[in-house]
């Protein structure tokens, strides 16, 4: 079976809440994923814009506080959205267990993604710890 995806989990000391917090404003994905934003703008809509070397694109921030998700959703082909789904679970003994799942682009190396992710994933704990949320 051919990857599809791509999924990485990190843990941190912070509550699953806080988490959600710094998701949820999507105009700080460049500061823990560079390889995916250079810039995110919000849009008088709930949207953002968000620029990537010379692509910009439209993102959809879907948040679903109550059971702990956000999707960063955008048209990955005509009339298809994805993008990445994030979970902060509640750790045992405190913090959260942070797992998200990216697509993989068709000519991806699945190795790479997962390197890449894992890597945005302690960014994203080390901005959460910095911040307080």
């Amino acid at each position: 079976m051919t990857a599809r995806t791509v999924t990485q989990s990190m843990e941190t000391d912070a509550p699953p809440q806080m988490v959600l917090n710094i998701l949820q404003i999507a105009s700080g994905i460049p500061r823990w994923a560079p390889a995916f934003a250079d810039l995110s703008l919000p849009q008088p809509d709930g949207s953002y814009i968000v620029t990537k070397g010379s692509s910009t694109f439209r993102l959809r921030v879907a948040v679903e506080r109550s059971s702990g998700c956000v999707d960063y959703l955008r048209e990955m082909g005509p009339g298809v959205e994805g993008g990445a789904y994030i979970r902060p679970f509640p750790r045992p003994q405190g913090g959260s267990v942070i797992v998200m799942t990216v697509p993989l682009g068709p000519t991806s190396d699945a190795n790479t993604v997962s390197e890449e992710l894992l890597s945005e994933l302690g960014q994203l704990a080390e901005l959460i710890s910095i911040t307080g949320g």
